[in-house]
């Protein structure tokens, strides 16, 4: 195989993984809500000028929660493929799934709360 070949087959993988992000945005509620929040903690981190350090956690924290709930997604995906009866447990690896983004979710939202609560009570607010 040439590298010719090599970098078609790479770019065919970033494809599939954009395709992938995209029926997650255009299926997934949550997704939409998770997006929707990241962007509004990046204006925020924009307009307070949080320190290099505190983007390292907040683009951790964003890069965290929306791959989980990738993850989650595809969970979900295999489950239902697999049965469409109930089971307990398909219900219950839906569930520890969904439970990780959770787990991720709060501690998102205290490294939030640890990194924008100074800037907010400076400004008084």
């Amino acid at each position: 195989m040439d590298s010719r070949d090599k970098s078609v087959r790479l770019w065919k993988s970033f494809s599939f993984a954009l395709t992938g992000i995209k029926t997650a945005l255009w299926t997934e509620r949550n997704m939409r809500i998770h997006l929707f929040v990241s962007i509004v903690v990046i204006g925020c981190a924009i307009f307070l000028s949080i320190s290099k350090v505190e983007w390292l956690f907040v683009i951790a924290a964003i890069g965290g929660i929306l791959s989980l709930e990738l993850l989650n997604t595809a969970i979900e995906r295999v489950v239902d493929l697999i049965t469409e009866e109930y089971h307990p447990l398909a219900k219950q690896a839906k569930d520890l799934a969904a439970g990780a983004v959770f787990v991720y979710a709060i501690m998102a939202v205290v490294i939030g709360i640890i990194i924008f609560l100074p800037y907010v009570l400076r400004w008084g607010i």
